[in-house]
């Protein structure tokens, strides 16, 4: 039968202030089917699109957070999956889907996603996570997120997976020494392929070597064969901040 994420996902939620008002990030937390004393396990960071926005803190676990729970993802990458959940009315990013360099990057960054940095920081503090394996996805408005905060604070993660979103081409030096591997689809109607390219061509001119893969005849729907394409999630569970 198929998996039920929402029997296996703990559901967290998280108050905060934005700008004077408070509110409330919902999470989810998938944890390790089985730990041995003394391990310390990867955590993935996945950020969800536009369509999975709202407060019933069960619409994130579409797509990524569903496809690493069954027992065979959970076998063959055990891990901690962080999936928090945008407002209805917020962005993980703010960004426009066809700038003309890309949007510079907000100070400070959007609520919804220093909420999201706060979950990370106790998640650390508190779990069995290793630090040096902390891994960081999205695709569309998350693959926008995924840039925004990976721009913010490279030293946190070992690795980059954005899908069909866009960053500022202008910082491409603060992703230097990250490895990336970013994917689009070349057919995509609603975020154009461009803004992915600018970034991995920005950053490769920086001295950087990015990996992108653009999928030719693929419309928006990019993340289904990117993380379920047989390698991806291998890539990412092999990098390492201690390896760099």
């Amino acid at each position: 039968m198929p998996v039920d994420p929402a029997t296996l996902y703990e559901a967290h939620t998280l108050d905060y202030d934005d700008d004077g008002q408070q509110a409330t990030l919902p999470y989810r937390l998938l944890r390790p089917k089985t730990m041995e004393e003394g391990t310390r396990m990867p955590l993935v960071v996945f950020l969800h699109g536009a369509g999975e926005r709202g407060d019933d803190n069960l619409a994130q676990l579409k797509f990524l957070p569903t496809w690493m729970a069954t027992d065979e993802a959970r076998e063959s990458h055990p891990c901690f999956l962080l999936a928090p959940q945008c407002r209805r009315d917020k962005w993980w990013a703010n960004f426009r889907r066809d700038p003309a360099e890309g949007d510079p990057l907000s100070e400070p960054p959007a609520a919804d996603l220093a909420a999201v940095v706060t979950v990370i920081e106790q998640l650390l503090a508190d779990e069995a996570i290793d630090p040096d394996r902390v891994y960081l996805t999205g695709l569309s408005m998350g693959g926008f997120g995924s840039w925004d905060l990976a721009a913010r604070m490279p030293e946190r993660f070992a690795a980059l997976l954005p899908i069909c979103g866009g960053g500022d081409p202008r910082l491409a030096k603060q992703y230097l020494g990250l490895p990336i591997w970013c994917f689009h689809g070349g057919a995509d109607p609603v975020v154009r392929p461009e803004l992915s390219r600018r970034m991995i061509e920005a950053i490769e001119a920086a001295g950087g070597s990015p990996i992108y893969t653009e999928y030719p005849a693929v419309g928006h729907d990019s993340w289904t064969p990117a993380y379920l394409c047989p390698g991806t999630i291998d890539w990412l569970f092999e990098q390492s901040r201690a390896s760099r």
